[in-house]
């Protein structure tokens, strides 16, 4: 096979490699380092003998996956409980083909949240089994593990995902609804209207970015906690009274799909302050993820967002 065969091949692929990457790191940059990695890699090897080159660049991106995973933790850096994953994010109508494409195949911020907390190995056994049906028989040898031990890790991360990430409503116009309310709301700083569309267990999620120790834990019950630049706020009346000093900046917020589901870009003059993705479950909102890091917002692609 010819080195631009080969290429092409790989291109055929490249989407469905970048999604697999984005679950396993939740970062953007960091996915398409993998996807580059496992070029270099089909580069080297070559594909003499491949009957599945999609399943066998896909168990290769895990890899990569795993090892960078595992020496983040080595490394100690971006505390996995005080970091929020890159946001997908597109214009409202989903019109950039490149980003939809990504979107076809993507979760719900609440989950990528989750999946961050995950030791490595879990993550992937169960990002590639019930994300990607990929077969355990092909997890195992990528573990270092039988294919029964992938597939116990698999079912301890579902235990772990499993009531912790509320199953987002399926009418996205009604989603849709509930996030235009909402920024209504904030804009006119009615704390009471707040209240009325956010469910009295909501949790809202900031990264602001720095860093902060890693044993620092974001607070518990009904409140405020932080971690270094990460903010964890519970309840309806502490999220609304948060939202209603948001008034200012929501002057400037216009909507777009984050994950595939109703969400906010607010930039003034045009430079983002922060993409906001949030979970809208029997008309309320259940959950906000708001990503407000200066350094990651400058690193996404928002250019067609901005410029629509």
């Amino acid at each position: 096979m010819d080195d631009e065969f080969l290429a092409l091949r790989f291109e055929e692929h490249r989407t469905h490699l970048r999604a697999v990457a984005h679950r396993m790191l939740g970062s953007l940059s960091e996915a398409d380092d993998a996807v580059q990695e496992a070029w270099l890699r089909l580069g080297r090897a070559g594909a003499g003998g491949v009957d599945n080159l999609g399943g066998w660049l896909t168990t290769v991106v895990g890899r990569v996956c795993l090892d960078m995973l595992r020496s983040r933790r080595s490394r100690r850096e971006d505390p996995l409980d005080a970091r929020l994953p890159d946001p997908i994010v597109v214009g409202p109508e989903g019109t950039d083909p490149e980003q939809q494409a990504l979107l076809a195949d993507s979760v719900g911020l609440a989950l990528l949240v989750v999946l961050e907390t995950l030791p490595p190995a879990e993550r992937l056994a169960f990002v590639l089994h019930d994300l990607f049906a990929v077969p355990f028989d092909e997890i195992a040898p990528v573990l270092d593990r039988s294919p029964a031990a992938a597939r116990q890790l698999a079912s301890r991360a579902r235990r772990r995902v499993r009531g912790v990430t509320p199953r987002p409503e399926a009418d996205l116009s009604r989603q849709r609804e509930v996030v235009d309310a909402f920024l209504s709301a904030a804009r006119n700083g009615d704390f009471e209207a707040l209240v009325a569309v956010l469910d009295p267990d909501v949790v809202l999620r900031a990264d602001h970015g720095g860093t902060g120790p890693a044993e620092a834990k974001a607070g518990t019950g009904t409140g405020t906690g932080t971690a270094g630049g990460f903010r964890l706020v519970r309840g309806a009346a502490a999220v609304a009274r948060g939202a209603a000093t948001f008034s200012q900046a929501a002057r400037f917020a216009r909507p777009v799909l984050v994950n595939g589901a109703p969400g906010l870009l607010t930039a003034p003059q045009g430079e983002p302050f922060s993409v906001m993705g949030f979970t809208v479950r029997d008309g309320l909102i259940v959950g906000i993820d708001v990503l407000a890091d200066p350094e990651r917002l400058r690193r996404l692609d928002l250019s067609m967002v901005l410029d629509g």
